[in-house]
C-alpha cells in the first residue's frame, strides 16, 4: 500500500494533473451551484475532453474532479433558494433552507463546506485503507440485500414527519411509490401509466420533480405572501459566517458518524450518495433527544451536517465498486465507467495490480481536491449569499428562470415545463394543507429500484422466503421496522413521563 501511496502522490502531483484537479472542481462547483444540470450531464459532455488529454490516469482525475465538486456546489442552490437539482442534496434543504429564512444563510453554508470536505476526507482515508477489504463486502449483497436497503431507506420517512405528521408522511411516500411506476420498468418494456403520451415512456424526471416540490412552491410562496419580505426577515444581510466553538462541537460528532456511514453505504453498487444523505438525516433525527430533535426540519446544524457529510463519503465510497469490481454504484458512476472503457482502462480486481497508477492516483487526487474545493468555497461564502440580497422582483424570476431551465435539461423535453406546472401547483396545495413534501420525493427516488430488486429476488428465490432465508435481508428489515417505531415509542415514553410528573405534582 505504501508503494501505491507513493507511486500515486507522484501521479497525482504533477503539474498538469494537479491543473485537472483545480479545473474540475472548479467546473463542478459551478455546475453543482446551478439547479438542474447535475453531475451527469457535465461529465458527459467532457467525456471527449478526457480522452483527448490520452493519459487515463489525468483523464479520471479530470472526471472525477468535476464529480465531486458538483456534489460539493450542490448545496449552494438548495440551501439559498431551496432548488435541489440533484437528488443527493434534497435532505440538504430540509435544514439548509429554513437557516436561510432566519437569515443564517453563510452560517449555513459554511457548515455544508466544512460537512462536505470532512465527509470527502475522511471517505478518501477510509477508501485508501479499506478498499480491497470492502470488495468482498459489495458482493456478498444481492437484489434481496438491495429490496432490504431501499426498505430502510423508505423507513426514514419517520424522521422527516413532525408531529402528527406520519399518517400524511405515508400518504406521501405512497404517491411517491405511484409515482415512480409511470413509465416502462426495468423488467419489462411495456410502457405503464403513459395514458398514450409518448413523453412519459421513460417516466417522470427527477429534476422536473424536485423543482416542483420544492423551488416553484417557494416562488409561488413568494408572490402570494407579501409579508415573507426578505428584508423584513433579515435574509438580505449577510452575516454569521463563522460558527462558534459551541457549534463545531455540536456537528464534529455528526459529521464524524455520517461521513462513516455514507461511506459504507457508498461502497453498496446501486445505494450511492441519495440514500446516504437521506439515511444520514433519519438516523441523526432519531438519536437526537429533547430540544435538538425537535430543532429538525426547522434549521439545524446537525439536520444540516448530517446529510452534507453523507453524501460527499458516499461519492468517494462510489469509486469501490468502480474500481475494483468495474460496477456503476451510481448514473454518474456509469458514464465515469464508459469514459474508463473509452480509454482502453479495464476496471476490476486487477487493475490495483495492472495500473495501480490509475487506482492511486485517484485516490490522492480526492484529498487534493477536497482541500482545493475547501479554499474555493470558503472566502466564496460572503459572495455567494449575496443572491439573498436582490430584490425581490428579481429573485423571483431568477428562481423561476433556473426551475425551467433545470427540467426541461433535464429531459430536453417542452412537456417537462407542463408537467412542472402542474405538479408545482398541486405541491403547493399539499404545502398549505401542511403535508410534508420530502417524504414523495423519497418514494419516487426509491420506488423503482424497490421494485426492480423485489422482482428480481422473487425470480431469483423463487417466492416471498428470500426475506426469512438471508439473514442479512432479515436484520436490515428488522433494521427499518425499529426506524419507522422508534419515533413513535420515544414520543410515547415522554407522554408517560409527563403524565407522571403531572400526577407527582
Amino acid at each position: 500500500m505504501l508503494e501505491g501511496i507513493m507511486l500515486g502522490l507522484s501521479t497525482a502531483l504533477s503539474p498538469l494533473n494537479i491543473m485537472l484537479v483545480i479545473g474540475g472542481c472548479l467546473i463542478g462547483t459551478f455546475i453543482g451551484m446551478l439547479p438542474g444540470l447535475g453531475p451527469m450531464s457535465i461529465i458527459a459532455i467532457m467525456i471527449p475532453v478526457a480522452v483527448s488529454i490520452g493519459d487515463p490516469s489525468a483523464a479520471l482525475i479530470l472526471l472525477a474532479g468535476v464529480y465531486y465538486g458538483a456534489i460539493f456546489g450542490g448545496s449552494t442552490s438548495s440551501i439559498l433558494i431551496n432548488a435541489p437539482g440533484v437528488a443527493s442534496t434534497v435532505a440538504t434543504t430540509f435544514d439548509g433552507f429554513p437557516l436561510t429564512q432566519q437569515g443564517k444563510a453563510g452560517k449555513a453554508l459554511t457548515v455544508a463546506a466544512i460537512s462536505s470536505f470532512t465527509g470527502g476526507t475522511i471517505g478518501a482515508i477510509l477508501l485508501m485503507i479499506f478498499a480491497p477489504a470492502l470488495v468482498s463486502v459489495a458482493l456478498s449483497f444481492h437484489s434481496a440485500e438491495y429490496f432490504a436497503l431501499m426498505v430502510v431507506g423508505l423507513s426514514a420517512i419517520a424522521a422527516f414527519a413532525g408531529t402528527g405528521q406520519v399518517g400524511k408522511a405515508v400518504l406521501m411516500t405512497l404517491l411517491g411509490l405511484i409515482m415512480a411506476t409511470v413509465g416502462e420498468g426495468a423488467l419489462f418494456n411495456a410502457p405503464r401509466f403513459t395514458m398514450g403520451i409518448m413523453d412519459l415512456q421513460s417516466g417522470f424526471g427527477f429534476v422536473t420533480l424536485a423543482m416542483a416540490m420544492f423551488a416553484l412552491p417557494e416562488a409561488i410562496y413568494l408572490v402570494l405572501d407579501p409579508r415573507r419580505s426578505a428584508t423584513e426577515k433579515g435574509e438580505g444581510e449577510i452575516k454569521d459566517l463563522r460558527i462558534t466553538r459551541a457549534e463545531a462541537r455540536e456537528i464534529a460528532p455528526v459529521i464524524g458518524r455520517q461521513s462513516i456511514q455514507g461511506f459504507l453505504i457508498g461502497v453498496l453498487p446501486g445505494a450511492g450518495a441519495t440514500i446516504a444523505s437521506f439515511l444520514g438525516y433519519a438516523v441523526e433525527r432519531n438519536i437526537a433527544k429533547g430540544e435538538d430533535q425537535e430543532k429538525f426540519g426547522k434549521g439545524s446544524l446537525k439536520g444540516l451536517a448530517a446529510p452534507e457529510s453523507a453524501n460527499n463519503a458516499a461519492c468517494t465510497g462510489s469509486f469501490v465498486p468502480l474500481l475494483t469490481l468495474g460496477i456503476p454504484g451510481s448514473g454518474t458512476t456509469a458514464i465515469l465507467l464508459g469514459a474508463l472503457v473509452s480509454l482502453s482502462v479495464t476496471p476490476g480486481p486487477r487493475l490495483m495490480v495492472d495500473e495501480p497508477q490509475i487506482f492511486w492516483a485517484v485516490i490522492i487526487s480526492m484529498y487534493i481536491g477536497n482541500v482545493v474545493l475547501l479554499i474555493l468555497n470558503l472566502p466564496l461564502i460572503p459572495y455567494i449569499a449575496k443572491v439573498l440580497a436582490v430584490p425581490r422582483t428579481f429573485l423571483i424570476p431568477f428562481i423561476l428562470f433556473f426551475t425551467l431551465m433545470g427540467a426541461y435539461i433535464g429531459q430536453n423535453n417542452a412537456t417537462e415545463l407542463l408537467i412542472l406546472v402542474g405538479f408545482g401547483i398541486c405541491a403547493t396545495i399539499l404545502r398549505f394543507a401542511d403535508y410534508p413534501l420530502a417524504p414523495l420525493l423519497i418514494g419516487f427516488i426509491l420506488g423503482s429500484m424497490l421494485e426492480d430488486n423485489f422482482s428480481r429476488s422473487m425470480q431469483l428465490e423463487g417466492g416471498i422466503g428470500f426475506i426469512f432465508e438471508r439473514p442479512m435481508t432479515m436484520a436490515l428489515l428488522v433494521f427499518a421496522v425499529i426506524l419507522v417505531l422508534l419515533p413513535s415509542y420515544r414520543a410515547r415514553r415522554a407522554r408517560l413521563r409527563q403524565d407522571g410528573v403531572a400526577d407527582g405534582d
